[in-house]
């Protein structure tokens, strides 16, 4: 397989903040899927790069969206170069997720080429996925609603998995007000806001139940002046996951009144923040979609399930079945040591251009 059209886009940096580097990278995207007859619906954006949403034509039939993003983790002059041998190419968006587009886009192709057109098959392409889709995620959901199916191009398991599940994820921040005072001298006068910091440092770490899968794990803790001043003020940064939304409900009410909670007296706490991608859930929706795929292309395709989150979490929240990893496979993202595996993208693309033709054939009920 040529990877020389990959590497044209791995060789662009994309990072999140590099709004011209994203949108080189979508522009190229749209100069291909344009000539499938996928014309670009574009949400500008000043900040971030533009998202992107394709649209094929429609006719009678299930709608199939497909879903990946333009930008990646490495700054200008940190990571940015493509290279290859025999078994894996490297680079920066090899498998998260420049790789996982373009194995979307060959499938397209390969469509295109046998039918002369592509119908019921969308591509959203979101510009800020690698900073929690603060912006886009709203799009998404959206734009959800539209649709009878999802697949996201993120990377695959080991073994070409496909994900069936993902936590949920949210960050928040507890401001906590206490009163100054001299440590020596008017020690009881002050309200520490420390020591209250501390007391709900344990408590919400307390919510953290492993057996269900949910973790509350505060990540920074900062306050106070000095060591002969009681503390005026704290400041908690902690992260929720969650692998259902019953454990979702439970943990945010306990957060509540834990928050609200003054285990020093004279403090007083304010929570912010909040859930950034909801929880992936596996469905009965999500199964026959699993189950459908293997009977139609004579498969037995293998699950998982993963801690971290993606936009798949957006799409399957607002209830659409989706499945996630339909990317090559890869390890070392995020890192310099990115890699994809040539093979898997042969595999790959060869699984979703069937999955695509017996979709445009209508045999997805």
């Amino acid at each position: 397989m040529d990877f020389s059209e990959l590497k044209s886009i791995i060789e662009i940096n994309s990072w999140t903040k590099n709004k011209e580097g994203v949108d080189r990278n979508g522009a190229i995207f749209s100069a291909w899927l344009s000539k499938l007859g996928m014309a670009p619906i574009r949400y500008e954006r000043e900040e971030i790069g533009d998202h992107l949403h394709f649209k094929s034509p429609r006719k009678e039939g299930k709608k199939l969206l497909l879903l990946g993003h333009l930008d990646t983790v490495f700054p200008p002059d940190t990571f940015e170069h493509f290279t290859e041998d025999e078994e894996w190419i490297y680079g920066p968006g090899v498998c998260d997720m420049k790789g996982g587009n373009y194995v979307a886009l060959q499938a397209l192709r390969n469509i295109h080429l046998r039918r002369g057109e592509i119908t019921n098959i969308d591509f959203l392409l979101v510009s800020d996925e690698e900073t929690g889709s603060d912006d886009s995620k709203y799009l998404s959901a959206k734009l959800a609603k539209e649709y009878d199916y999802c697949m996201v191009f993120e990377a695959a398991g080991a073994n070409n998995e496909v994900v069936t599940a993902r936590k949920g994820v949210g960050t928040f921040f507890v401001d906590i007000e206490g009163k100054a005072a001299h440590a020596g001298n008017h020690y009881s006068d002050g309200a520490d806001a420390n020591l209250e910091a501390a007391r709900k440092l344990q408590e919400l770490v307390a919510l953290t139940d492993l057996d269900k899968g949910t973790t509350v794990n505060v990540g920074k803790i900062s306050g106070g002046i000095g060591a002969n001043t009681i503390s005026p003020e704290a400041h908690l940064t902690f992260e929720l996951r969650y692998t259902s939304s019953d454990e979702r409900d439970r943990v945010l009410q306990s957060v509540d009144e834990i928050v609200d909670q003054a285990y020093v007296p004279g403090t007083h706490s304010t929570l912010s923040g909040g859930i950034q991608r909801d929880v992936m859930q596996p469905s009965e929706a999500q199964e026959r979609f699993v189950n459908n795929i293997n009977r139609l292309c004579g498969i037995s395709l293998p699950t998982e399930h993963r801690g971290g989150v993606s936009d798949a979490n957006i799409v399957s929240a607002a209830g659409v079945p989706t499945l996630d990893g339909w990317g090559p496979f890869g390890d070392g993202d995020h890192t310099i040591y990115e890699r994809a595996s040539k093979s898997s993208f042969e595999e790959r693309i060869d699984l979703v251009t069937q999955i695509f033709e017996h979709f445009e054939n209508g045999e997805f009920a």
